[in-house]
């Protein structure tokens, strides 16, 4: 299973439409807010299951604030992540993830990529397709891959310079 994973796009799709060309055919899309008014033109662009949350700057949206979804059996727990103060750091999220059971916990809101496994738990930030604020300021964006022994794997990929790096 193939799963991509997005955030704070902030309603400007052109470099999501480049990724969903780049990757390929997908099982699922997970974006992780900010959508700013893009979720329909998201919806007409991908043939397969989204899972979409609300982010800071979704003011008009009927999107949730938070998803715990199946994906190739692991339980992921969805936010934007505003909400746990993850500008400051992901340990109450981690911790939030904890207490809901999940194995694999996504946000956004930094527009910073990050990847880590932490107590058994992979925490994970895909960065932003729109605006991207780390070092180099790249835009970014995550596939996971679920293989048929279940296992999940996880690239960050940058979407200019065609790097990948991944757990």
């Amino acid at each position: 299973m193939k799963f991509l994973i997005v955030s704070d796009t902030h309603g400007k799709e052109r470099n999501l439409e480049a990724v969903l060309e780049k990757v390929g055919p997908l099982d699922g899309l997970i974006h992780l807010g900010d959508l700013e008014g893009g979720e329909n033109h998201i919806r007409k662009l991908v043939d397969a299951p989204l899972y979409m949350v609300a982010g800071n700057n979704d003011f008009y949206t009927d999107l949730p604030g938070e998803l715990e979804v199946e994906l190739g059996g692991h339980l992921a727990f969805l936010t934007h992540g505003h909400g746990y103060f993850v500008s400051r750091d992901s340990e109450r999220l981690a911790q939030e993830g904890r207490r809901r059971g999940a194995d694999i916990v996504m946000y956004g809101h930094t527009h910073v990529p990050e990847l880590e496994r932490r107590d058994g738990m992979t925490i994970l930030n895909p960065g932003s397709l729109s605006l991207p604020r780390q070092e180099g300021r790249k835009p970014s964006y995550i596939v996971m891959e679920i293989d048929r022994e279940g296992e999940a794997h996880y690239t960050i990929c940058y979407l200019e310079r065609n790097l990948c790096w991944g757990l």
